[in-house]
């Protein structure tokens, strides 16, 4: 099989940006995360958490959703409420208009 062989639904470049942050919550589990901005995905992050490999589109929308982060990321629901705190400043918070 070669590239001419695939239906691409999209191939694009682009220019981004990516935080490396490191820290310890109050549960004492270390945080090593990649945290990309793209305009790929709406204005959501690529959040790698560089331990375990594991990746998510992370917007504010996604933050509310009860157990994602833990889910996505294998942890416990404290460390995925430590891991929100954290986010919310890097990606906001839903703000609902009627």
């Amino acid at each position: 099989m070669t590239a001419i062989d695939f239906d691409y639904l999209y191939d694009e470049q682009e220019q981004t940006t990516t935080r490396f942050v490191s820290f310890i919550g109050k549960q004492l589990h270390r945080y090593d995360l990649a945290i990309t901005t793209t305009n790929h995905f709406y204005g959501k992050h690529l959040v790698t958490d560089i331990q375990s490999g594991k990746t998510a589109i992370i917007g504010a929308d996604d933050l509310e959703e009860d157990g994602y982060l833990s889910y996505t990321y294998k942890i416990s629901e404290e460390e995925a409420e430590e891991l929100k705190m954290f986010l919310v400043e890097v990606v906001g918070i839903v703000n609902f208009t009627d």
